[in-house]
């Protein structure tokens, strides 16, 4: 189960920490907050254990990760 597999089950907790592990690996918060114009502090916030980004900073955040990957996520029916 990916990051955002587990937010969009609802599982706010194991959705944020998957998310700041990923993008402690994979970008950093320097560089995304550099991207998005998000404070880094505030995005440790966001993906903090008690975080709860708000959509527009979330689908922010994700299009900046899949460019930088070089993926694309669909959503489909299960």
């Amino acid at each position: 189960m990916t990051g955002v597999d587990a937010l969009l089950a609802g599982d706010m907790a194991t959705g944020n920490a998957v998310l700041r592990d990923y993008i402690n690996a994979a970008v950093g918060f320097g560089r995304l907050a550099e991207a998005t114009h998000i404070p880094v502090k505030s995005l440790m916030r966001l993906f903090g254990p008690k975080g709860n980004p708000r959509a527009d900073n979330l689908f922010q955040i994700i299009k900046h990760l899949q460019a930088s990957a070089g993926i694309k996520l669909e959503v489909a029916p299960g």
